[in-house]
Parts: C-alpha cells; sequence; structure tokens
C-alpha cells in the first residue's frame, strides 16, 4: 500500500482515542464536576426494613429533611408494557407510607457539605411498623402470601409477568423421546458495582429557570425524558449531560428516584444540588441482577438429537420495576431466547416475573442469558453423560447451521458459525490431550475437568425487537406509556476546516465506541480517524437516541453513522465532480482529499469545506451551503455467536477452584476494531467468572442485605482471572450494515456456563453436578462432603 492509496481504518486495532484522557487522570466525572461547586450534598435516609408502614420521620431543628409529603405534586415512575399478563405497579419518589425493601429511599437530607450530610443523616429518626416480607419468589406465589404491592394480579399473587409458549407439535414430539433430561439451574443476585457508583449534580440557572443535570448514565435522554414526566415539566426546561462514567453495565440505564428528587429539589430551591453514592448504597439500592431459577427438560432421540424443551422459569424481579424497560424484560427475554443456538422444534414454555421485598432488577451485562445458556449448557452435558455421547458430539448434532433460522419463539437468527466455533474451540482445547492430563491427575487424587459453552447473542435489536414484547394497542388521542426502545439517529457535520463531527444519541460508558466510529466515518470520507470527534451523552447537543446497552452501540449507533457518513461522502464527490470535472462515481476519497479516478486530479477537502460554507456560489444547482448528513438507522438485530472452553482444577478437600485456561472461539461479524473487541470480551469474561465462583448478594432471613461492602462481597481480582486466548471468526450478515455484530455482554453469557461445565466435569468421578451459581468453595466442599458420606454408606 502506498501513501496514495486508499486505506482502511476498519479492522485495525488503533489506540483507543479516548483514553489518553482517561489515563492521565484528564477524565471529568460526576464527582469533578460537583467538586469545588457552592451546592448542598443530598444524603438519602433509607428503610432498614424489608417491609413496613412508616409511622414518622424526624429530625432536630437544625437538620434540613424531606420526606414524600414535602415532594407531593410528583408524579410515581411508572414502567408500562402493553400485556394483558403484564401488572403495572408505581414507584413512589420517596417511600410514600409503606416501605419495601432495605435500602428504599424515604427521605433526603441536605448539608453544605458531603460531611455534614453524613452527619445529619445519623440524625433522622425513622419509625416504622414492620410488616411481614416475602423474600423468596417461590413464597411470593403462595395463595397466603403477603402483597408487595396492592394490585389487581390476573394470576398468582406477586406474579407481574406471566408469559407463555406452547407449540403445537410439543405433546408428540416428548412422546417420541427416547430420553427426558430434566435440570434445575440457578443463579443469586449479584451487583454491577461499577467502579464509579451513581451520582448526579443538578446546577440551577436563574436566568432561565432550566437545570444541567450531570449524571453517570447510559442513557440521558430517556432520563431527561423520565425526570420531566415525574416533575410535570417540559423536557427543555431541563439539559442531562453524562461525563466521563466509571462502568456501567446495565445498572446505569435505568431511571433513578435519586435523580428526580436531586432535579426538583434544584428547580424548588433554585440552588445547585450533588449526590454522590456510597458503596455501600450502591449495594443496598442500586439496581440488582438476576435472581433466577429455571426447570427445564430436554426430549432427546437415542443418538442425542433434542427434540422438544420445556421450560418453567422463575425470575425474583423485586420490588419494582425499572424504568423504561420494565420488568418483562428479563422474563421475555428469557422466555424469548431460551433456545439460543440450538435447534428447538418444538417449544413449551412459561416464564414469570415475581415480585419481592428486595432491591429491583434491571438489566445486567447479558440480562438473562447467562442464566439460558447456563440451562441449555448443562442440559447437554448432563444428556451427554446419560446419553453415553462426548459433550462436542450432542453440541454438533444440535447447533443450528442453516439460516436464517426461525426459532419457536419467532426469533430469526441470521448468518452464524455455530458449528465453526464449536470445532475451532475443540481444536483449541485439544481435548484429547486434556483427557490425558485428567486421568493421570484423577490418579493423583487430582480433580480436572474441562467445559464447554457454545451460545448465540442477540444483539443490535431495534424497535421490532422490543415492540415484540408488548401486543397491538389502539392509538387514542392520548400519548401511548409503552416506551419502545429503536431507532438511533447521528448527524455528520464536515466543518469549514475539513474536520467532522459525529453527534450521536447513544451513549458510551467505557465501550470505545467514540474510536470506532471514527474509523467508521474516516473510511467513509477518507479522512484519518484523529480528524472525527465524536460528540455524545448531552441532550442539548446530541440527537435523541436510546443510549448504549444490549449491545446495540457499534450495529445500531454504528450504523447509523455508516448512513450519515455514506450521504455526506456523496455529496463530496458532487462537489468534487463539479469542480474536477466528470461524474460523482468517478470521484475516489482517500488521504484527505477528493480524486478523480481517471486523470488523477484532486482537490482537498478542506478546500472543499471551506468553499461550500464561504462561497456559496461555487455550488452547483443552488445547494445547501453546508455540510451536513443525517442517518437513522432501526435493524430488527443480528446474533453473535462463540464457544468457550474453561479447564478447571478442583481442590476437594477446601472446595476451591483454580481455572487454568480459557479459550474464546467467537463470531462478531466484522471487527471494526480487534482491541476494542477483546478489550470487551476479556471484561465479559472476568464479570462472567465472577458469576460462576465469587459474586453474590445475600439477604438474611429478614430481607436485611449482610453483604455491602467489598469485605463481604467478593469481585475477583486480576489474580484469580486465567490467560485468556481468543480467536476470530468473521461472518458477514446481511442484518447489519457495518457487518459488525454486537459483542459486549457475549463475554458474561458464556463465561458462567463453562467454568460450571468444567467443575462438573472435575467431580463426575464424585457423582457431583454444577447447578446453582456462584459455585463457592462453601458449596462444593458441602457437596463433596456429602457425596463422601453418600459413597461411605453405601458400601
Amino acid at each position: 500500500m502506498t501513501a496514495d492509496e486508499p486505506r482502511s481504518w476498519t479492522g485495525r486495532a488503533l489506540p483507543r482515542l479516548e483514553d489518553p484522557a482517561i489515563l492521565r487522570g484528564w477524565g471529568r466525572y460526576v464527582a469533578d464536576v460537583a467538586a469545588g461547586d457552592d451546592c448542598l450534598h443530598a444524603r438519602f435516609v433509607r428503610s432498614p426494613h424489608a417491609a413496613g408502614r412508616i409511622r414518622s420521620i424526624s429530625a432536630p431543628s437544625h437538620v434540613t429533611v424531606l420526606t414524600a409529603a414535602d415532594l407531593a405534586g410528583l408524579r410515581p415512575i411508572r414502567a408500562v408494557l402493553d400485556r394483558p399478563d403484564y401488572v403495572t405497579v408505581s414507584t413512589p419518589i420517596l417511600a410514600d407510607e409503606v416501605v419495601r425493601f432495605v435500602g428504599e429511599p424515604v427521605a433526603v437530607v441536605l448539608a453544605p457539605s458531603e460531611a455534614e450530610a453524613e452527619d445529619a443523616l445519623d440524625e433522622v429518626v425513622v419509625d416504622i411498623d414492620p410488616l411481614p416480607a416475602v423474600l423468596d419468589a417461590d413464597d411470593a406465589r403462595r395463595p397466603d402470601a403477603p402483597l408487595v404491592h396492592d394490585a389487581d394480579y390476573p394470576g398468582d399473587p406477586n406474579t407481574v409477568v406471566d408469559g407463555r409458549i406452547h407449540t403445537p407439535g410439543f405433546d408428540e414430539a416428548v412422546a417420541a423421546a427416547d430420553r427426558i433430561v430434566a435440570v434445575q439451574v440457578g443463579s443469586s443476585r449479584q451487583s454491577a458495582m461499577p467502579l464509579e457508583a451513581r451520582a448526579s449534580h443538578a446546577a440551577y440557572d436563574r436566568a432561565s429557570g432550566r437545570v444541567t443535570l450531570h449524571a453517570t448514565l447510559q442513557m440521558p435522554h430517556m432520563t431527561r425524558t423520565g425526570i420531566a414526566d415525574c416533575l410535570g415539566i417540559p423536557e427543555d426546561d431541563l439539559r442531562v449531560i453524562s461525563p466521563d462514567v466509571g462502568g456501567g453495565f446495565g445498572a446505569k440505564m435505568t431511571l433513578a428516584r435519586e435523580d428526580v428528587v436531586v432535579v426538583h429539589l434544584a428547580r424548588t430551591l433554585r440552588r445547585n444540588i450533588a449526590w454522590i453514592e456510597t458503596r455501600e448504597e450502591n449495594f443496598l439500592a442500586a439496581w440488582h441482577s438476576r435472581e433466577q431459577v429455571y426447570d427445564i427438560e430436554g426430549a432427546f432421540t437415542a443418538d442425542g438429537e433434542l427434540l422438544a424443551l420445556r421450560g418453567d422459569l422463575v425470575c425474583d424481579v423485586g420490588a419494582y420495576s425499572c424504568y423504561p424497560v420494565t420488568f418483562g424484560v428479563e422474563p421475555l427475554m428469557a422466555m424469548a431466547e431460551l433456545p439460543g443456538c440450538y435447534r428447538v422444534r418444538e417449544y413449551s414454555v412459561r416464564s414469570r416475573g415475581i415480585l419481592t421485598n428486595k432491591c429491583p432488577i434491571a438489566p445486567y451485562r447479558g440480562v438473562s442469558r447467562p442464566v439460558q445458556v447456563l440451562a441449555m449448557e448443562r442440559l447437554m452435558d448432563v444428556a451427554a453423560a446419560e446419553l453415553d455421547l462426548d459433550p462436542v458430539q450432542i453440541r454438533r448434532k444440535n447447533l443450528v447451521s442453516e439460516f436464517p433460522h426461525r426459532t419457536p419463539s419467532g426469533l430469526v437468527l441470521d448468518e452464524a458459525s455455530h458449528l465453526e466455533t464449536l470445532q475451532l474451540a475443540a481444536d483449541m482445547a485439544d481435548l484429547a490431550a486434556f483427557r490425558d492430563r485428567q486421568r493421570a491427575a484423577r490418579a493423583e487424587g487430582r480433580y480436572l475437568g474441562i467445559g464447554f459453552s457454545s451460545f448465540a447473542e442477540r444483539t443490535g435489536y431495534g424497535t421490532p425487537a422490543f415492540a415484540a414484547r408488548s401486543v397491538p394497542m389502539s392509538l387514542g388521542r392520548e400519548a401511548i406509556a409503552t416506551i419502545t426502545p429503536g431507532a438511533e439517529r447521528v448527524i455528520c457535520t464536515m466543518d469549514p476546516s475539513g474536520g467532522v463531527t459525529v453527534r450521536i444519541g447513544a451513549s458510551p460508558h467505557g465501550q470505545g465506541l467514540r474510536t470506532t466510529l471514527a474509523q467508521v466515518v474516516s473510511d467513509a470520507l477518507g479522512i484519518e480517524p484523529s480528524s472525527v470527534r465524536v460528540i455524545d451523552s448531552d441532550t442539548d447537543v446530541t440527537p435523541y437516541g436510546w443510549g448504549s446497552f444490549a449491545s446495540r452501540a457499534m450495529v445500531i449507533a454504528g450504523g447509523a453513522t455508516l448512513i450519515a457518513a455514506r450521504e455526506l461522502a456523496e455529496r463530496l464527490r458532487v462537489l468534487a465532480a463539479h469542480r474536477l470535472g466528470g461524474l460523482p462515481d468517478d470521484i475516489d476519497l482517500v488521504g484527505g482529499h477528493a480524486r478523480r479516478r481517471d486523470t488523477g486530479e484532486e482537490i482537498a477537502l478542506r478546500v472543499l469545506a471551506r468553499d461550500t460554507y464561504h462561497n456559496s456560489q461555487l455550488i452547483p444547482d443552488k445547494g445547501e451551503p453546508a455540510l451536513e448528513a443525517v442517518g437513522v438507522y432501526d435493524p430488527a438485530g443480528t446474533f453473535a455467536n462463540a464457544c468457550h472452553v474453561a479447564e478447571v482444577e478442583v481442590d476437594p478437600d477446601t472446595g476451591q477452584v483454580r481455572i487454568d485456561r480459557f479459550l474464546v472461539a467467537e463470531d462478531a461479524g466484522r471487527l471494526v476494531n480487534p482491541a476494542v473487541v477483546d478489550g470487551q470480551i476479556h471484561g465479559g469474561i472476568a464479570q462472567g467468572i465472577a458469576n460462576a465462583l465469587y459474586e453474590e448478594l445475600i439477604y438474611d432471613d429478614r430481607g436485611v442485605l449482610v453483604t455491602t461492602s467489598l469485605m463481604d462481597y467478593l469481585p475477583p481480582t486480576v489474580a484469580e482471572i486465567p490467560p485468556i486466548r481468543i480467536a476470530h471468526l468473521e461472518t458477514i450478515s446481511p442484518a447489519s450494515i457495518t457487518g459488525a455484530k454486537g459483542v459486549g455482554e457475549g463475554g458474561t453469557i458464556g463465561a458462567p456456563a463453562a467454568v460450571a461445565n468444567a467443575i462438573s466435569d472435575a467431580l463426575s468421578p464424585l457423582g457431583i453436578g454444577v447447578f446453582h451459581l456462584p459455585a463457592t468453595p462453601h458449596r462444593l466442599r458441602t457437596a463433596i462432603r456429602e457425596a463422601s458420606r453418600t459413597k461411605e454408606a453405601a458400601s
């Protein structure tokens, strides 16, 4: 490649443009905005009871404390989904009359400093009459169970979502099976535990009456909408900015009650207000992750073909719904996507969301899919053992290999490489050599195991996917309450000096999105990525967008960016053809120039840009004296896929698990920036290993969370994360205009099942299988002791 030839920026592992400022400590977080500002600091008084009736809230006269009564007139948060099985419940901005989980905000104190606010917090007395609480999804469904909310439940008590699918040929397929294999899997609650806890700073502008909210968010526009609805104000009265964000993982995509309070106080007091969440608060009251139990049965032929799948899926959703995606997101995703990458012809499933008196659940990296994949992958391994098949063999028998493939729930799997990633992972693992090592280790009393996990990750899905979770409704004069995330809109502008600005509605929070979008634009316009500036996360200067979640940013925002950049490129070709002669199709954009392909004549883009703005008489056909294009993209979605392999050793005396190797065969479509993709996979696997072995939020029998610090809650460190080897395939699907498939959640989705299968393989001589995560040393040691006692009793 010569200096004059076009270079492709896509596919190159460029250093992230965002990193220099972050690494040098020049980033700007919400706490930096609050630091040094003459603001009042807020701290929230939180319920010590899982359920109870508030009798009184009092404080000394020198303490400024506000309760629900002081917020009269504010509307509650209502996350609505139009389904007959969905029960809408309201979330009061501060608990009013009753509390429903430990950590629920019941009042807010204000003071000139964080330290004074902390001291004032200790002086507030909350008198609550405890009420019976339900802390388990099974107990919550009993006919005599206490109700978390007084609501009209169409089915069992506290059941707020109850989705069902039953295909017509299910019963016949089950009757034709040679073996019914049943497993029950479960996953305990986790915390997203971002490095930066939640935080907000609301600044009141006396001149305009507007408030500017800086908050650590994933969905700035949606947050503005939610707060404006609660306060009953026009959205233009509120500007929301999400500066640098120290991790989101889904927990920062949901509207926080605390943010509503902070904005309301800034408006009513005409003062700047700041709230910086503590780590204890984050554990107590920030959105928790999946707590689910799946009972599934597979109907297999003797040679391992899966004829039918049955599932009973129960999701504990906590005490309130999450705005805007609702507490239907977990059970409905689980219902729709449980078959995953496997060819399931007949399907019968029931999936429920159950209220309990615990912190609400919100989407956490992967949402329900880590449990879905755990269920299917444990089913495959158990079935392989019962049918005397190899774990790779049974997967090869059942993986989807013809595309497009329609699942029993109606999802369409686009082009992928399920068989190819399985084979690549098996080759990387060298299974035969591992079995030799395993046999030698067992002869020494050591327990080695290997586990496979194949999965499909639905990514980049827009309006069609989210709309399918609702049912059709008539359109009236009133605004529809349901919120359906979908399209992204991007504005791409070239300024008079030839620099390019891309304004996006997506909101990056560590994924390297600014770099990858710059690469996409650079290829379309023939410029350097350093000439592209991406502006995001500010509702005053960016188009309305849905933010970043669900592995959607590169697919949807990237697609909209490509559309806008291509439109801008076509405009530049028209201008260049007018100056150089020929047709626009004869013009190449390369190296910051527009070049006529046949003659080699060229003109710098900066010259075209300056003349467009400053010498509009040179524009053909009296065109617009500006260079700007808009791209809108709203795809149905695509599916990335991968196969993970974990190799472990289990100490039978302590129950300790060491992961020796972790292998990944990944297909995320076109890799815009391989280094960014690998970083996403590494981080996701670390969180998946945390799910498999370490992290667990634990409530006692009173509903009090006992894991409220890093002394109690155990995230893995670099010492617990093994070497990770990644191999890539690139299946280009027409379902993504950029060719890229999402990759943000895949590591977290596949890793837990791979580790669980590996531990089960290691302990198979003892008859032990792992079906509940995390597989802590205590749980494994207990299982090993029980197995030993059973063996001794039998002998």
